[in-house]
């Protein structure tokens, strides 16, 4: 069987940018989002481009659907040898109509999805006998990389709701860490500090999107090289947490 890129929340930017580039190094890449017709435009891309990549209509908030979607890809296409979750929640309000609905959505999507697909994925990739080796030395049983944002680390006005789920994703990443470190699974978590380039920066924020040219909002596809990047990184020398931010942008 082909080892398997799992990335959980693949839209058109990061999501996206990163299962063409683990496809370009032989993965088999299974892509998931809520509506499987979104992604037709992506899988036609990477086979395309020679890779081999499958779609899933899945909700990660839901249990049954999470554990179904794993079963479904470790018995029929391969081992889940990266899983990269990328789902966002990003819908600011202010505090004073906040609902306690909306709340709760967002902390679904961007910390009980983590857990949940985290957790399964997790399991699997501890049962594996032997960690592979190759020139560039032992490699994990696995890796689990979890995108986060400035959230991760402050809540800004109108964004508790946000925040309060990326903060949340970052605890679990790090517990993960610690747990799964020493079994051989490499968890990771990347701090995405800036606007990217994307069809919504483009039209809401046309000033921002201007600076691209100037490299001041951030290439999805260098993010997904730097996804590459600790996913290839020796055991002795692994990053748990990785920022990543346009050379202009204030911290």
């Amino acid at each position: 069987m082909s080892k398997v890129c799992l990335v959980i929340g693949a839209g058109d930017a990061t999501g996206g940018a990163v299962a063409r580039r683990f496809a370009r190094e032989g993965y088999t890449v299974c892509v998931t989002r809520r509506s499987l017709d979104k992604l037709e435009p992506l899988l036609t891309q990477i086979r395309q481009a020679g890779g081999v990549a499958h779609g899933f209509g899945s909700d990660a908030r839901k249990e049954e659907d999470v554990v179904a979607l794993v079963e479904h890809i470790e018995s029929v296409l391969g081992p889940i040898k990266v899983m990269v979750f990328n789902i966002g929640a990003n819908s600011p309000n202010s505090i004073l109509t906040e609902t306690a609905r909306r709340y709760t959505k967002m902390w679904e999507m961007a910390c009980l999805a983590g857990f949940l697909t985290g957790r399964e994925v997790a399991k699997r990739m501890v049962t594996r006998q032997h960690m592979s080796s190759d020139v560039q030395g032992v490699q994990p049983k696995g890796t689990i990389i979890f995108t986060g944002a400035t959230a991760s680390l402050r809540g800004s006005s109108h964004f508790a709701g946000f925040s309060g789920g990326k903060m949340a994703l970052r605890a679990l990443a790090q517990s993960m860490a610690r747990e799964l470190g020493p079994m051989g699974i490499h968890v990771a978590h990347t701090i995405i500090d800036g606007a990217i380039d994307t069809e919504f920066i483009r039209t809401q924020f046309p000033q921002r999107y201007a600076l691209k040219d100037e490299g001041g909002i951030l290439n999805p596809d260098h993010i997904a090289d730097a996804y590459w990047m600790l996913h290839q990184q020796p055991r002795d020398a692994w990053t748990h947490e990785l920022d990543l931010r346009p050379y202009m942008e204030k911290f």
